[in-house]
């Protein structure tokens, strides 16, 4: 039984994973659940107070990272709130209106067309925010995955 546990907790770090490229996929409950099924099948004894708060402090420096990202990439493109609200709109719906390539499509198309819509921005200058909405969002993925690589190694170095 122990593999079957293992491989249902590895499936759902996978899914978290998975969760970087598709954002509408919850990545924090997958991975929150891999450590709590963890200690469902085998034990919370490793899993104590400071293994939960230091958890915690990723799951916010996850979030702050992506927010931080995608307003960093939109406002230093010359972008505006408009453009940070149609990029996380394009991020969400992107990757099912264009299968695969919606999720580097979304965001950039988003940014373009909410700067566009409420500020009545020149062509020219929203695609320039929407290739920093796109940049904000690859280096978003970027940091997330680097986060979750910690709070995965640590679960790990607790457990192991």
């Amino acid at each position: 039984m122990e593999v079957i546990y293992w491989i249902i907790i590895i499936a759902l770090v996978v899914i978290a994973f998975i969760g970087l490229i598709y954002p509408i996929i919850p990545s924090m409950i997958f991975m929150i659940g891999a450590f709590l099924l963890y200690g469902v099948f085998f034990s919370f004894g490793p899993l104590n107070w400071l293994f939960w708060s230091i958890q915690f402090l990723f799951v916010l420096l996850l979030f702050s990272a992506d927010y931080i990202s995608n307003l960093i990439g939109v406002k230093k493109f010359g972008g505006s709130k408009a453009g940070v609200w149609g990029s996380t709109i394009g991020l969400l719906i992107g990757p099912f209106v264009i299968p695969v390539i919606g999720i580097l499509a979304g965001p950039f198309i988003g940014a373009v067309i909410g700067e566009m819509l409420v500020h009545r921005t020149p062509v020219k200058s929203a695609l320039k925010i929407g290739i920093g909405s796109l940049l904000g969002f690859i280096s978003s993925v970027l940091a997330k995955g680097l986060i979750q690589v910690f709070m995965f190694g640590y679960f790990l170095i607790k457990v192991l």
